[in-house]
């Protein structure tokens, strides 16, 4: 079994979990990020009156002094914007955290996510983290069998935005570890993706079952914490120790009101050392390199 600060459940997360802005220094968020819990939510970014699009850059020069940000898209967008755009659910660049609708636990191609609360739903869209670490000890107590199966590789379908990797899928592993280090990088969607497409490898069936109770476990009561980001709210998360993901919202009528965050994804200089399947995906797999993100196309 593993014994980390990295293994909680929600309620065990809430007090350590919340802290204002200003509290910490930089060394000490970086330290909480990837030597204890994985997660902060950091209250009261002083916004200051500011517009959009000052807001905006203000929180990614925070997050330049955090970590590097890298690539969300095609043109090298190093700040993506949560909210709903309307698309049809068929269209080729719809993403996931483009919808209004509910998402299932998941990690992100880099080592730290921050999001950043600029406007909060009518109703709705509650963040919700689980310790991955605890859910592989959990698996391990319940379904020895199927952790085994997780530890091995699985595709992964290049995502229709990622335009700029030349690669139709790539392999790697649910949970690892290297050099003593654990990490957890799981996208069922892209997972099921490959699956789907009769060029690329099939899932097992044990595959497929070792799937389902992982995310049965994540979704159990009382193993995640779900809480509300407000308006000026930073949330980080340390994706190799973590799975998070959002309950579907109701927005605001008025465009200027509409659910609103913003997200930079984040390589970090502490970073942990990972296994080489990673490297197709993350480009890099040595402790502190710069990985993460889609390659921009110029």
């Amino acid at each position: 079994m593993l014994d980390h600060p990295g293994v909680w459940t929600g309620n065990e997360l809430l007090d350590k979990f919340v802290v204002e802005f200003g509290d910490l220094s930089v060394a000490e968020v970086r330290d909480r990020l990837e030597n204890g819990n994985g997660a902060l939510l950091i209250r009261g970014f002083p916004l200051q009156d500011l517009e959009k699009d000052a807001a905006r850059e203000a929180f990614l020069n925070w997050c330049e002094t955090i970590g590097t940000p890298v690539s969300q898209s095609v043109t090298g967008q190093k700040v993506f914007d949560v909210q709903d755009a309307g698309l049809p659910p068929d269209d080729p660049g719809n993403r996931g955290p483009n919808t209004a609708k509910k998402l299932s636990f998941h990690t992100d191609r880099c080592d730290v996510i921050a999001f950043f609360c600029w406007k909060q739903a009518l109703s709705g869209g509650e963040n919700e983290i689980v310790s991955s670490m605890h859910l592989y000890n959990e698996i391990k107590r319940r379904r020895p069998d199927l952790l085994s199966i997780l530890e091995q590789t699985f595709p992964y379908k290049r995502h229709t935005v990622d335009g700029g990797n030349d690669q139709a899928f790539c392999e790697q592993p649910i949970f690892s570890f290297c050099e003593g280090h654990f990490a957890c990088s799981f996208l069922r969607v892209l997972i099921d993706r490959a699956h789907a497409d009769p060029t690329l490898p099939n899932l097992s069936e044990i595959q497929i079952e070792a799937l389902d109770f992982l995310e049965t476990v994540a979704g159990e009561d009382g193993q995640a914490i779900r809480f509300l980001q407000k308006p000026g709210d930073i949330l980080l998360v340390n994706n190799w120790t973590t799975l998070h993901r959002r309950t579907a919202f109701v927005d605001h009528p008025s465009e200027d009101e509409k659910r609103c965050l913003f997200r930079i994804w984040l390589s970090m200089p502490d970073s942990r050392p990972l296994v080489p399947e990673f490297k197709d995906n993350f480009g890099a797999v040595g402790a502190g390199e710069i990985r993460g993100g889609m390659r921009a196309i110029t």
